[in-house]
């Protein structure tokens, strides 16, 4: 019998969290359930987009961060 998988199960295979023996049956149920692979699709698109974000601070945010500290005095000034 093949198991019903929740979008949280396709978001723990997405991010390799699920056990070598799940991520079979999630596959193979992907197989035969065109609804549960556009799913996976989905969620697997929304991965690549977060994936790709930027992750760096722009340089106004870190000036702020380095005046307030200044304001602090927490570092040495210069």
């Amino acid at each position: 019998m093949i198991r019903t998988f929740t979008q949280d199960d396709l978001i723990r295979y997405v991010y390799h969290e699920t056990t070598e023996a799940e991520s079979k049956e999630i596959e193979q149920a992907m197989l035969f359930d065109a609804e549960l692979e556009a799913r996976y699709n989905e969620i697997n698109g929304i991965k690549k987009r977060l994936d790709s974000a930027e992750q760096t601070p722009s340089d106004r945010v870190i000036a702020n961060i380095l005046d307030y500290s200044k304001s602090l005095n927490l570092l040495p000034n210069k």
